[in-house]
């Protein structure tokens, strides 16, 4: 069972018929005792870093997410994947979950439109069980204005926009996808497909 955390932040609905699509059983809750039970975690994440992370302590989500990412897969997607970084410099500095080292700072693509919006090609840096099944080439579906800035170690996969975009982060069994691979097609539902495996 995947509990998909449910804060007011989250693109839940397509995230939910992705998981339907393929089979994984899942939760939609913010209820301690269902996130504790979940053998992982989706935090799904629309919208501007500060209030999203507002919304998680209005929840008091914050501690419970820290405590169980270390414990059980977890997967960040989109504002989801930034909140797992230390802190953000949307709206000024405001402090993220902290279960992978790193900053999310504004994009600033040498002559490219933001948001950045659109199918995007991945290419593959490091391995990840998540990745199983997809070589650099894929295409998948980003929109978003900041990203990550954090160390190589951490890239499993980014894109070029410009600059150079992490797309799949990960530490451990925490994972980050800036795109949304609930709307990326077949790879996407490959990506999530290995993320169940996982459990």
């Amino acid at each position: 069972m995947i509990a998909i955390i449910d804060y007011g932040a989250g693109n839940l609905f397509s995230v939910k018929n992705a998981l339907e699509y393929i089979g994984l059983s899942y939760t939609i809750t913010n209820a301690p005792e269902e996130i504790n039970k979940a053998g992982g975690i989706i935090l799904p994440g629309v919208g501007a870093f500060p209030a999203a992370m507002q919304m998680l302590k209005s929840h008091n989500l914050v501690e419970i997410l820290q405590a169980q990412a270390q414990k059980k897969p977890f997967l960040g997607i989109c504002l989801g994947m930034q909140m797992l970084f230390e802190q953000s410099e949307e709206f000024g500095i405001t402090a993220g979950l902290s279960l992978i080292p790193g900053r999310v700072v504004p994009m600033r693509p040498q002559g490219l439109k933001i948001p950045h919006m659109g199918w995007n090609e991945l290419v593959v840096s490091h391995p990840s069980p998540l990745l199983a099944g997809v070589s650099s080439g894929a295409y998948v579906y980003f929109v978003h204005s900041f990203c990550a800035a954090c160390e190589d170690d951490y890239i499993a996969a980014y894109c070029e926009y410009g600059q150079k975009v992490p797309a799949l982060v990960q530490k451990g069994y925490v994972f980050g996808a800036q795109f949304h691979p609930e709307k990326s097609g077949e790879v996407g539902l490959l990506m999530l497909k290995n993320f169940g495996g996982l459990l």
